[in-house]
């Protein structure tokens, strides 16, 4: 079934928007191009606002799910699954929506535009705003991206249930106290293999409603005026027909931090006449003057008013109530137990157990007299959500969560053990403050959880309320303030020791895997995140999380965090061991690969196909992570790349074919010139739960399967 997004549908919005567009004057034109757009009464036109945010749940609007946050998401590798939960806010979005139209508010935050999601690559640990995104790699941003749009804007052919944007386009990954000046660099090789991708998907597959340009430049071009990026690829090359919205206050950043014009008037014209549509910020009102002084043709502003009239009438907003299959959603699904059922899952989901040893885990609750959790993040409800976050009605912190499960069966001993960044607890104590107390529930302790790691107000978007580093990038990958010293403290008392780390982004925890037992990555779980991780240390939920960013060992071994080159970043291109590599993660139960098979040993227009014979060899029923990479086997290409994921859960002893389709796009490698083609000759194709990489197969004591197809010939795509 064709969308509402189809041709002829579009037309005749198109259309629509043309003949109200046309009654406007340039004035009223210019006032509809910012972010928060005023009412014109005399055509029946309600005021706007534009801006929302819905990253993991509708956000900064009240009360609503507080899901896990998007690189949480990422880990669960699960398409189906993003696309349910980007469904959910969707819904909760027009509940929202629907109230908050019956009372009339049209504030900021309270329209069906929601500017997610993030798929920019998180190409660097340092990073702050990378949990915003679906990680590292390519693939698997183009994947969860497309679906993660598809929930939102939903499936019905006449409406749209809300407004995806795609953002920030493009080449854009920090550092976040330089964004408003800096110019990302970038070769066409890299631009097209790494930073592109997603958002292409987005545009074709999805057909994403909007794209939102980023704050930096992009090869001296500021993005949100690039005639390259806007113009060429984005309308030319892709065919979008959405509307581009500019980052907040990002045109003044043209002539105040690029210095790439030299007013205000020159800088709207810049922004609009490359095809930048909506300014979220208000300089756009300068349209006005810069039509009336030659600057911008006033068809170019009569497009931009229709790409933006359109999106509107495809959300119904011109309808009138009752028109849309959305608008008897009741307030009454907001945050309802159906959602925080589908949160809770998602939580669990997401949870990466990265180390096991001698089986710690399943910890068994009957043979458990008293149990200590000790960490700054144990009690933490800031470590659980991320940024652009909504307001849950409870929220569940590690302690909270296990003392739930536990009930009065076990009993619990909490302690911060220190603060999370700071050097004492207590501003006048002489530091070391909690030291003493984390000996003694040591001592009281059976079994110890640490709770370390991060929290949004260590790792953010540089102006957030309470980053403490730079303007919320990380300085280091270490554990901040006195963690490392109390995990020490924890592991020279003799008792079991399991961390679980809560943190957006890559932590060097090189000591912790040499010497913890047992370690889970919980990401930004959410408000149920607490309960998801009881319910995972406890062995109700089998953990089938995967990394979806490299785990670094040192800061040491990646270029400047400016350096905008792919060379020696992230998984596809790196050549030092990981600590623990994209991809990977470990289960309670024990998944084996057998009987590797290809449907052809040539690369041909239509791809192959690559199945396995997939065994749940463990005795606990699990969720595995099929993955399949490729790697062309010839000098100067990038290590195996993901290109097949897909879900198996298996019960004890149960065996299935998975199988997973390759496109021939799989196969092919950019050039310098960004000529995307398939070269003649051998191609490894991987399939395992793992990437095919020496940790890995360390880590797993595992190997991928791996078969040899040819390429007989070069083909250009």
């Amino acid at each position: 079934m064709e969308l509402v997004r189809n041709k002829e549908k579009n037309a005749e919005l198109r259309e629509r928007a043309k003949k109200l567009v046309a009654q406007m004057t340039l004035e009223e034109k210019a006032f509809q191009m910012v972010h928060g757009a005023p009412a014109i009464e005399r055509l029946g036109i309600k005021a706007y606002n534009w801006w929302n945010e819905a990253l993991h749940g509708v956000a900064r609007a009240g009360t609503a799910t507080v899901f896990p946050q998007a690189v949480s998401l990422a880990a669960t590798f699960d398409e189906d699954f993003i696309e349910e939960v980007a469904d959910a806010i969707s819904t909760e979005g027009r509940a929202k929506f629907n109230a908050q139209q019956k009372y009339d508010d049209l504030d900021i935050y309270k329209g069906l535009t929601f500017w997610s999601p993030n798929i920019n690559i998180f190409r660097d640990p340092r990073w702050g705003r990378g949990h915003e995104t679906f990680g590292e790699d390519p693939y698997l941003t183009s994947r969860l991206g497309v679906r993660f749009v598809e929930g939102l804007q939903g499936h019905d052919e006449n409406y749209m249930k809300a407004a995806a944007c795609a953002k920030h386009f493009a080449v854009h990954s920090g550092p976040e106290d330089l964004r408003h000046e800096f110019n990302a660099q970038v070769s066409r090789q890299d631009l097209y293999e790494t930073y592109l991708p997603a958002f292409k998907a987005c545009v074709q597959e999805a057909k994403v409603e909007a794209v939102m340009g980023a704050y930096n430049r992009t090869n001296g071009e500021p993005c949100c005026g690039s005639e390259t990026l806007l113009k060429e690829i984005l309308r030319g090359e892709w065919g979008f027909e959405g509307h581009v919205v500019s980052d907040c206050w990002a045109i003044r950043d043209f002539h105040h931090g690029h210095g790439v014009t030299s007013s205000d008037q020159e800088s709207v014209s810049l922004a609009v006449n490359n095809g930048c549509d909506l300014n979220c910020g208000t300089l756009f009102v300068y349209v006005k003057d810069a039509v009336e002084k030659g600057l911008i043709p006033e068809e170019r502003v009569d497009e931009a008013l229709v790409n933006l009239f359109t999106t509107r009438m495809k959300l119904g907003l011109f309808d009138g109530e009752g028109r849309t299959p959305y608008d008897g959603i009741p307030y009454t699904v907001v945050d309802s137990k159906e959602m925080q059922a589908l949160n809770l899952r998602a939580a669990e989901k997401c949870i990466v157990l990265l180390k096991n040893e001698g089986g710690i885990l399943p910890l068994d609750k009957s043979k458990i007299r008293t149990l200590g959790i000790i960490g700054p993040n144990a009690d933490n409800r800031k470590a659980l959500i991320g940024n652009y976050e909504g307001t849950a009605s409870r929220y569940f912190t590690v302690a909270e969560g296990i003392q739930e499960y536990v009930g009065d069966d076990v009993r619990v001993l909490v302690s911060e053990g220190c603060h999370l960044y700071k050097e004492s607890i207590s501003n006048l104590s002489k530091g070391m403050d909690r030291d003493s107390e984390v000996k003694a529930v040591c001592e009281a302790s059976d079994v110890v959880i640490m709770c370390l790691g991060l929290d949004s107000g260590l790792e953010g978007e540089e102006g957030d309320q309470g980053n403490q580093y730079a303007s919320g990038d990380k300085p280091n990958l270490n554990l901040p303030g006195r963690q490392q010293e109390i995990l020490q403290i924890a592991c020279e008392s003799g008792k079991p020791v399991v961390l679980v780390l809560l943190s957006g982004s890559a932590l060097a925890v090189n000591w912790a895997d040499e010497h913890v037992p047992a370690i889970l990555q919980g990401w930004y779980p959410g408000a149920q995140g607490g309960r998801a991780i009881a319910r995972v240390l406890f062995g109700e939920k089998n953990p089938e999380g995967r990394m979806p960013v490299t785990f670094y060992r040192t800061l040491e071994e990646l270029p400047e965090f400016t350096d905008y080159s792919m060379k020696d970043r992230t998984y596809r291109y790196m050549k030092k061991e990981a600590l623990y590599p994209f991809g990977y993660g470990l289960s309670y139960t024990d998944f084996t690969y057998t009987d590797i098979k290809v449907s052809s040993d040539a690369v041909e227009e239509d791809g192959i196909t690559v199945s396995a014979v997939l065994t749940n060899t463990g005795n606990r029923e699990g969720v595995e992570t099929v993955q399949v990479y490729v790697k062309a086997e010839r000098e100067g290409t990038p290590n195996a790349q993901l290109k097949g994921i897909c879900k198996a859960a298996l019960k004890p002893g149960e065996s299935r074919e998975v199988a997973v389709k390759l496109p021939v796009l799989a196969f092919a490698l950019y050039d310098e010139q960004a000529v995307n083609r398939v070269g003649a000759g051998s191609y490894s194709v991987f399939i395992g739960g793992t990437q095919p990489d020496k940790r890995s197969e360390a880590l797993t004591g595992k190997k991928a399967l791996a078969a040899t197809v040819t390429a007989k010939k070069e083909i250009v795509l």
